[in-house]
């Protein structure tokens, strides 16, 4: 089944990120794809996460469709015009590209080509409606399109903000829906208590939102995702637990595996990250299913 199909469906949802290799050589790519053969739903291929320069989702993507992998396109604001953008887009379609996640992309500032310049020429929202007007077959300049894509379009919702800032998001929520989003990815999410309240916030929206959940590796990883990023709460009792363990590697597939276990049943699936060490992903899934 497709990953459209399987949003329609009772499934609980595993979608792993892959990162696309810093050159051409695609053979680890394949090998943690072939890895997750049948232990998940779909892959998420992200475009030049945290800046740092990669070979392009596009291609990645392409690359993992013709292997058999369903895979989840990123599309962000950050490097492209709207002229480049509707290009890619349309040449996913072509490609055999059947779902798309559209964010901001991150900051330059804090990639490895701080002299580049960032575009953002159009804002998430307005590049989710202009993927809504091409499949409706016309481009951002009223121009007709010659075939008309189709895709599953999702986008992201920062669900571990807090007050004003957690109602401001909501909205824009709301508007990313209003735009064509079918669903959500998260920032990474531990704070259990927190994410339930959200998601009785969002509910009358009646759209899949997906947690991320980052493989944790050590303590220093999780306070500094803890301290740094936006929404991101990793609690004491977790970075106290990846403190004493031993074995921090190990112990993080453990924690992960739990995370996954406890939100079976709240919501629709789970976004899987391992940044950096894709290896891992299988161990979680396995465990988290045993």
């Amino acid at each position: 089944m497709h990953f459209q199909e399987l949003l329609d469906s009772d499934q609980f949802l595993v979608i792993g990120v892959l990162e696309p290799p810093k050159g051409i050589d695609t053979s680890g790519l394949l090998r943690h794809a072939d890895a997750l053969r049948g232990r998940i739903h779909a892959v998420l291929v992200p475009e030049m996460k945290g800046a740092i320069m990669r070979m392009g989702s596009l291609g990645a993507s392409c690359f993992l469709q013709q292997k058999g992998i369903d895979t989840i396109m990123e599309v962000n604001c950050r490097d492209r015009n709207r002229l480049a953008l509707q290009a890619d887009i349309l040449s996913a379609s072509a490609l055999g590209i059947k779902n798309l996640f559209v964010s901001a992309g991150d900051e330059i500032k804090g990639g490895d080509h701080v002299e580049a310049k960032p575009v953002n020429d159009l804002n998430v929202v307005s590049l989710l409606e202009s993927i809504k007007k091409l499949q409706k077959g016309s481009d951002l300049a009223g121009n007709d399109l010659t075939g008309i894509p189709k895709f599953c379009v999702g986008s992201e919702v920062n669900a571990g903000l807090l007050g004003g800032a957690l109602e401001l998001e909501i909205r824009d929520m709301e508007k990313k829906i209003s735009a064509g989003a079918n669903y959500f990815f998260t920032p990474t999410t531990y704070d259990l208590k927190h994410f339930e309240n959200f998601l009785k916030r969002v509910a009358p929206f009646k759209v899949p939102v997906f947690p991320q959940i980052t493989i944790l590796k050590s303590v220093g990883m999780a306070r500094f995702m803890s301290r740094h990023m936006e929404g991101v709460t990793i609690p004491e009792e977790v970075i106290e637990r990846l403190d004493k363990a031993p074995d921090k590697r190990r112990e993080g597939i453990a924690i992960a595996a739990e995370m996954m276990k406890k939100l079976k049943g709240l919501c629709r699936g789970v976004l899987l990250v391992a940044i950096g060490e894709e290896e891992r992903l299988p161990a979680v899934i396995d465990r988290a299913e045993s």
